[in-house]
């Protein structure tokens, strides 16, 4: 004969589900802060090893660019270097050369000084890389061994100002003058445009590049 379940029965297999119940969920949050010491364990690791990583990484892309500025630096002292032995050329082809240059304009030359320099007072300063001299002219030439637009703007600015920092040369006419190696057709126009003389390569020479009808500016 089958035995009646009685209440205290039913009470004792519920207080037995409670306690694996608790004991499962005590054994699960066990086992997952277990899990979470070694998940945080394993990830302040990889941060660490990142960390470093990322800090070695910045300290050779520190290495590197310091590395190619100082090498930057140097090429541009080189290259600083090279234009001003470059320029020093280009004066050494067309200083001579003025003489037959602007005789055949109809000015002959007497003197050709090359790196003519002037101050004024607030460290004001003109430099004039070939200053031609005849008897009642004077030709002021800028030398580039490329001319560009705002060379040639600079230099219409140094004849407006010419007097101020050469008062001895007041009682001569000035014009003035342009040469380069390379100077495009643009740069060319411009400048005869203003009223300047231009002088090109040609060859092993240089020439004008104003045709004979061309008339100069004269300050």
């Amino acid at each position: 004969m089958t035995q009646a379940v009685t209440f205290a029965d039913v009470w004792e297999m519920f207080q037995a589900m409670v306690r694996e119940d608790r004991e499962r969920r005590a054994e699960t949050d066990r086992k997952f802060r277990e899990m979470s010491e070694e998940s945080s364990r394993k990830f302040l690791e990889m941060s660490a090893e990142t960390d470093r990583k990322f800090r070695e990484m910045s300290a050779e892309t520190d290495r590197q660019i310091k590395a190619t500025a100082a090498q930057m630096k140097e090429t541009d002292r080189k290259l600083d270097r090279l234009g001003g032995r470059l320029g020093e050329f280009v004066e050494g082809l067309v200083a001579p050369a003025c003489r037959t240059l602007f005789a055949e304009r109809g000015i002959p030359v007497h003197k050709v000084s090359r790196r003519v320099e002037a101050d004024q007072p607030g460290g004001r300063h003109m430099e004039i890389d070939l200053l031609v001299v005849n008897t009642d002219a004077v030709a002021l030439v800028e030398v580039k061994s490329k001319l560009t637009v705002e060379d040639v703007r600079e230099h219409l600015t140094r004849m407006t100002e010419f007097r101020i920092f050469f008062p001895e040369y007041a009682d001569k006419r000035a014009v003035g003058a342009v040469a380069g190696m390379v100077v495009e057709e643009n740069v060319i126009r411009f400048a005869m445009n203003q009223g300047l003389f231009v002088i090109v390569q040609a060859g092993d020479s240089v020439r004008m590049a104003n045709d004979d009808a061309f008339v100069p500016r004269t300050w």
